[in-house]
């Protein structure tokens, strides 16, 4: 009998926000790449994400080695958009210092 590779896709599938999602857990593709990136072993980011399978965590960083760019673009537009979204709250929310002043003013007898 011979055996025959076949190639597969990644385990990545995109939510309704645009995130992509690592095998079916809700864990971000960016939360394992930063790990990684940080020196965390397939095995340690499974024990810090327990819906992680192995399996899935080995086969996402072998794509992220092999098409770092595209990922590393991916985790850029991510980013960015984070920033814009803290942005975005910040100015509606306006300067909460002011209230912070307040509330504690209050709370002095």
């Amino acid at each position: 009998m011979a055996f025959t590779a076949q190639a597969e896709a990644p385990p990545l599938r995109e939510d309704a926000a645009g995130a992509l999602r690592v095998g079916d857990s809700r864990v971000l593709l960016e939360l394992v790449i930063r790990a990684f990136q940080d020196g965390a072993t397939p095995e340690t980011i499974v024990q810090r994400y327990s819906t992680l399978a192995l399996p899935d965590v080995y086969a996402v960083i072998a794509y992220y080695l092999r098409h770092r760019s595209e990922v590393e673009g991916y985790l850029a537009r991510r980013e960015q958009k984070a920033e814009e979204v803290r942005q975005r709250l910040e100015i509606q929310q306006g300067d909460l210092s002011d209230i912070r002043t307040r509330l504690l003013a209050n709370r002095q007898p």
